[in-house]
């Protein structure tokens, strides 16, 4: 547990040395540890240590963690499959992955039948791909515009905001571009869609720096906290 604990203040003195650069309130920023392949006895030293906010990559990981570590909130980071969309709602208060149209009326709809671990909206951010990366998932800038009305009007989801992943490079610096393009895109839609929140889930171990000092409001930290993942 101490290790973490130090690790945790480790990642939070960086994230409060960038907001400040950035002149920001280092308590606007959220630390999420991102636990993909962590057991669930090391997560539950975690949670002891102050990381009680983890996010999982898939639902399967998931719901085999959450009923071994008490104390946590869930948040799904990955790709969210529409088949596996029910799970996640039962298990997540967030979900960072909304990549569709069909997948947030489905979210919208499961929340309705109060299938979420607390009453009330479920917290979603909507992925975009910055950069038009056939690699990522996630809604171009334009489709996002044209498909924001039909979300906006779920009742049950509250729209958190807009995420992204950065660009790779040898260094943070390459990513600075992708994630001034996503404050920049929030910024311009939330203009005309009111509903659409501030929020900015962008920056993971190796850019988090810059994601903080360009605006992010969350960022997914997981290797910074918990080490390297064994390689597969």
């Amino acid at each position: 547990m101490a290790a973490l604990a130090a690790a945790r203040t480790s990642v939070l003195d960086r994230v409060a040395a960038a907001a400040v650069r950035a002149r920001r309130d280092p308590a606007t920023v959220a630390l999420l540890a991102v636990s993909k392949t962590v057991p669930p006895e090391r997560l539950r030293a975690a949670v002891a240590a102050g990381l009680t906010l983890l996010g999982e990559n898939r639902v399967q990981e998931l719901a085999q963690k959450a009923p071994l570590v008490p104390g946590a909130t869930w948040h799904l980071v990955g790709h969210l499959q529409g088949n596996k969309a029910r799970r996640a709602v039962e298990l997540c208060t967030a979900v960072h992955s909304v990549d569709s149209v069909g997948l947030a009326a489905r979210l919208d709809r499961l929340v309705g039948e109060g299938m979420g671990p607390v009453p009330g909206p479920l917290s979603v951010y909507l992925e975009v791909n910055v950069d038009d990366d056939p690699a990522k998932s996630g809604f171009r800038p334009r489709s996002l515009a044209e498909a924001l009305p039909a979300i906006a009007v779920l009742p049950r989801l509250r729209l958190e905001g807009l995420m992204t992943i950065g660009r790779l490079g040898d260094s943070a610096e390459p990513a600075r571009a992708t994630f001034v393009a996503l404050r920049r895109l929030s910024d311009r839609l939330r203009t005309v869609q009111p509903r659409l929140g501030a929020g900015l889930s962008m920056g993971m171990s190796d850019d988090f720096e810059v994601a903080v000092e360009e605006g992010a409001t969350i960022v997914r930290v997981g290797r910074a906290l918990f080490g390297e993942r064994p390689s597969r």
